[in-house]
């Protein structure tokens, strides 16, 4: 027998999967659920049961945790499943990045229900590894927090499982975290392309202001990452942009650089997958097709 909480997980795309597989390794009875077939197959390999459906694997959990592709998705999981079976006592733990509003607007009603919603957010991954190396951003009761910490040490970095304050503050803290990637590496892009298009070899860019550590060491990766012709898959997290800017607006927080960076990439194709399969824009593709689209003022010329 054991004392451990029985796990409820729905969810198992490339982080999920890992996820649950670890918390199994860490001796957790887990129901899983996903809506692809295979990702759950996999799942059960690893020693988990499968559930027939989000409400099924919800209804088996004394605690249930979702990790789920979008904030759009996870509402519509919540709405349809997690409110409909939420019990007294029961914990809900949201690993995606959610829309603040709605981590708070549901939290309230599940708390009206008797259960409780803590948002947990991670960053890192693959999830693949058995230790745990994720960060995750907890908010939520603190209590509730406690009592499921052991369950979060299992998934992340236990140094890196960090309360940040009540309902939407984890959401909030891993916002402050995708924009300081994102606005870091769309920075850094610009500035190697603003050289590029003025005809610079980007090994020498990269030669000249590149370095060992520091902000010299991002901007070298970025630079090799461009010498590699891969800089049009450096994401800026384009797809979760908006959530931000709700937040931002919310709290009548200005984010010029964050706007500016949205504006510029709507406009884009959504062409590429991000590395959560997301249709997203491509930053550096963006920067080159617009340098290109730019009519040269010689072959416009007409001679008057």
């Amino acid at each position: 027998m054991t004392n451990l909480p029985t796990i409820g997980f729905i969810g198992l795309g490339q982080m999920g999967g890992p996820m649950a597989r670890n918390l199994v390794q860490a001796g957790y009875q887990v129901t899983a659920f996903d809506v692809v077939a295979e990702r759950l197959a996999a799942t059960v390999a690893d020693g988990a049961v499968a559930a027939q459906s989000a409400a099924e694997a919800v209804d088996s959990g004394e605690v249930v945790l979702t990790s789920l592709p979008s904030s759009q998705v996870w509402v519509q999981v919540a709405e349809a499943d997690l409110l409909s079976q939420a019990r007294p006592g029961q914990i809900f733990i949201d690993l995606g990045t959610t829309t603040g509003s709605e981590t708070r607007r549901l939290a309230t009603a599940l708390d009206q229900k008797g259960a409780t919603l803590i948002d947990a957010p991670v960053s890192g991954g693959p999830a693949g590894s058995t230790t745990g190396t994720l960060r995750i951003f907890v908010g939520g009761e603190a209590a509730a927090v406690t009592r499921c910490r052991p369950i979060l040490a299992v998934l992340g970095d236990p140094e890196r499982v960090v309360y940040c304050g009540p309902s939407g503050t984890g959401q909030v803290v891993k916002g402050v975290n995708q924009l300081a990637m994102g606005l870091g590496a769309a920075a850094y892009l610009e500035a190697i392309a603003f050289g590029v298009s003025a005809g610079v070899d980007p090994t020498a860019i990269r030669q000249a202001v590149g370095g060992p550590d520091g902000w010299r060491g991002y901007f070298d990766q970025l630079a090799q990452r461009v010498i590699d012709d891969q800089a049009e898959t450096v994401w800026v997290k384009f797809p979760e942009l908006p959530y931000f800017l709700a937040e931002a607006d919310e709290h009548h927080f200005p984010a010029p650089l964050t706007q500016a960076l949205f504006e510029f990439l709507a406009a884009g194709p959504r062409d590429w997958a991000d590395n959560m399969n997301r249709p997203t824009v491509s930053f550096w593709h963006q920067l080159l097709q617009r340098r290109t689209n730019q009519t040269d003022p010689a072959e416009s010329d007409d001679g008057a």
